[in-house]
């Protein structure tokens, strides 16, 4: 079913960036748990889900505590929930070193251990650590909904183009290093990733995948040049072959200097459909990653569109009603 545009909100990276940089260093106070988790290839294991309301970890088990801490972006709040009871935390008007301070004293109170690590991570302007970012940030309830409005449209579109894939696909969900919404396809396949880059990245790259998600900052790799915000696509071990291609939304480009095939937000909204245009967006990507770099293309099923269990006998499947790529 289409879409009006207007459900889609007009995003400026100007007016969000005071609140991307907060948010962004705030998610990884509690994203620092996820680096303890069992490992899942391309770091599966750190999104954060993009909930009703904000973002929020995966259940952590730690030390008999078992807990979630949920961003909550439409609220302007931090809720860390145990078994037995969960403490609130205000943004409103803060540092983040005091946010840290707070947090970790709340944890305690909780029967959970600190975070193992201090570090701020993926923001070249930020701090060393949590305590040293002393900047006092005001919560601005706008723009956070704003994110969280795009989080929430792209990640509906993301979790539909996943869905028929039947290899390997951690769960849709930010990044909270990058801040960056991701849905990534594996195969296994290994790769060499080389010596460059940081431990994180090159761990990433030990298996060909096919990448596409969301970002407010699409940049160059110094983080100088801020791109538009939109939805980003790329194919590791990059091949050859991508320049020229199709890729199955109008507005969408190739941009070799960046190694992204990228669709700007402000076309996206603008189609009659955007939900239904990342999806084609995603399947051009993969069906690139098919003829330029071997992949199979019997790793997606047909998309079905349309049939609901809710709607239908349990005895009734699929492929009695019929698909429809």
């Amino acid at each position: 079913m289409s879409e009006r545009p207007e459900a889609w909100p007009v995003l400026d990276h100007a007016e969000l960036g005071p609140m991307l940089e907060y948010v962004n260093r705030v998610v990884q106070v509690a994203g620092k748990y996820s680096l303890d988790d069992p490992f899942e290839v391309g770091w599966g294991n750190i999104v954060l889900e993009v909930s009703p309301r904000g973002l929020r970890t995966p259940t952590f088990r730690r030390d008999g505590a078992t807990f979630t801490v949920h961003y909550r972006l439409l609220d302007g709040d931090v809720v860390i929930e145990t078994e037995g009871a969960a403490r609130t935390l205000s943004l409103g008007r803060t540092s983040v070193a005091d946010f840290y301070a707070s947090f970790c004293e709340a944890a305690s109170e909780l029967g959970i251990p600190h975070p193992g690590s201090a570090q701020i991570c993926e923001i070249p302007a930020a701090p060393p650590h949590f305590e040293d970012d002393r900047v006092e940030r005001v919560w601005d309830a706008h723009s956070a909904r704003l994110i969280w409005e795009a989080f929430d449209r792209a990640a509906g579109g993301l979790e539909a183009w996943q869905a028929p894939f039947l290899g390997h696909r951690p769960r849709v969900g930010v990044m909270w290093g990058g801040f960056d919404l991701s849905a990534t396809r594996w195969r296994p396949k290994r790769t060499d990733p080389g010596p460059e880059g940081p431990p994180f990245m090159r761990n990433a790259q030990l298996h060909e995948y096919v990448s596409v998600g969301f970002s407010f900052d699409n940049t160059h790799g110094d983080g100088s040049s801020p791109l538009d915000i939109g939805m980003y696509a790329y194919i590791w071990p990059q091949p050859d072959g991508l320049t020229g291609r199709s890729w199955g939304v109008e507005g969408a480009d190739w941009h070799p200097g960046l190694g992204l095939a990228l669709l700007p937000w402000q076309n996206l909204r603008r189609l009659p459909d955007p939900h239904g245009a990342i999806v084609r967006f995603g399947d051009a990507v993969y069906e690139a990653a098919v003829q330029t770099a071997g992949w199979p293309d019997d790793l997606v099923e047909p998309r079905v569109d349309g049939w609901y269990m809710s709607e239908h006998q349990p005895s009734e499947h699929p492929e009695h009603v019929g698909h429809r790529g």
